[in-house]
């Protein structure tokens, strides 16, 4: 084997994409687990806050997570249990339903997401300044609308209304204070 095609700069840039994920998913797993969540719940509750009226179909839960439409259903059926989530039908088609996050998966997430802003802070947005982390968000975003068209299915909000809602550096806000609800919440899953 040629040492050319080892040494191709392709293979160090996917390495190190995943290399960062597989490390930052450790630290946050971690995390979440003190909270009795797993990474896929805790992505499943943020996905639907950050929707319109807090719901998505069931079909956009979906393609916007790593879960085919039964593992999905799997999830939902879990976290329904717990009464983070609940189902409400669809009006207009009987086939769909809803995922609908409740009171106590919005507290949940209140709990969970002061510590998991901290490590987001501490191993990602943190170790960047202002404009690399920008540019970062934007390489992000091009790969994953190429990768996965569906990932914000259901969504509102577009990548330039994303983008004005990302969170400032702490140095870049003129009065000391740490950025709140939506403005937090935004930078810590795209998803």
């Amino acid at each position: 084997m040629s040492d050319d095609l080892l040494d191709d700069p392709r293979l160090t840039a996917v390495g190190l994409f995943f290399e960062v994920h597989t490390g930052l998913n450790a630290r946050f797993a971690a995390q979440l687990c003190e909270h009795g969540l797993s990474p896929v719940e805790f992505e499943v509750l943020m996905r639907l806050a950050r929707s319109p009226d807090r719901q998505l179909r069931m079909t956009d839960l979906a393609s916007q997570t790593s879960l085919s439409t039964s593992g999905v259903t799997r999830v939902v059926d879990r976290m329904e249990r717990d009464r983070y989530i609940a189902r409400r039908a669809c009006s207009s088609d009987r086939r769909s339903s809803y995922a609908v996050i409740t009171q106590s998966g919005l507290t949940k997430l209140e709990q969970i997401l002061p510590g998991h802003l901290a490590l987001v802070e501490e191993w990602f947005t943190g170790r960047l300044p202002g404009d690399q982390l920008a540019t970062v968000l934007d390489a992000l975003r091009t790969i994953r609308d190429a990768v996965n068209p569906g990932a914000t299915a259901g969504s509102s909000l577009g990548d330039s209304d994303r983008a004005s809602h990302s969170r400032p550096r702490p140095e870049e806000q003129s009065d000391g204070a740490e950025p709140s609800g939506d403005a937090a919440e935004r930078l810590v899953v795209e998803v």
